[in-house]
């Protein structure tokens, strides 16, 4: 794949699992996803977490895009998404002060935002399981990428010996096994409290 190559090519071309295409939107959007991340001024774990959650939903959700050539927004909207989910779990850590000139939550406000803590909290311990079950290289490799700022290919290359040329296929892989792990696939398949569970729910959510 080149850089000239259309966007709903690669996206065809990822979904059927060409992993020089899969490099290649990981490598071309990757910097869009980080500069969302960081406009959100997320801790440094938090947004390694919206950035894993984002490769990973665009794993599972690749082969059902109604429109391949929206890919940039795609990974924008869902990255976007994602952070202001974790802003508001962080917003909801402060006390309510009923002296305050600040409204109080409402209770379908609460309902609803509880729900998305919920899954949240599920999907992170899903991620955590399944990357423990993930090979020493794999979970090396990720836990370096996925770093704020994603150090450059070169340095991954001289930190893990790995050559250049590999580190992008590597990845895909990796997340291709983290997305089959038992811990995920129990995760996608199961309901949560708010009705459809998993990833697929929180997509749903979204109009996605």
């Amino acid at each position: 794949m080149t850089s000239a190559s259309p966007i709903a090519a690669l996206v065809s071309a990822a979904a059927e699992g060409d992993q020089r295409a899969w490099n290649e939107i990981v490598d071309r959007y990757t910097p869009l996803v980080v500069s969302v991340i960081y406009k959100h001024r997320l801790r440094p774990a938090d947004a390694a977490d919206v950035n894993q959650t984002l490769w990973l939903r665009l794993v599972e959700q690749i082969g059902r895009l109604r429109e391949p050539e929206a890919l940039p927004g795609w990974i924008m909207t869902t990255t976007r998404n994602e952070c202001l989910r974790v802003l508001r779990v962080q917003q909801r850590t402060h006390l309510y002060d009923p002296l305050s000139a600040e409204e109080p939550v409402g209770e379908a406000d609460m309902a609803t935002d509880l729900d998305e803590e919920m899954l949240a909290v599920e999907r992170r311990q899903a991620l955590r399981d399944g990357f423990r079950e993930l090979t020493e290289q794999c979970q090396r490799l990720l836990t370096k990428l996925m770093t704020d700022p994603p150090p450059s290919y070169q340095t991954v290359s001289e930190e893990l010996a790995m050559p250049i040329g590999s580190i992008g296929p590597t990845r895909i892989r990796c997340l291709g096994k983290l997305r089959k792990t038992p811990a995920i696939m129990r995760f996608l398949g199961a309901p949560s409290t708010g009705g459809r569970g998993g990833v697929l729910g929180a997509a749903a959510r979204m109009g996605q």
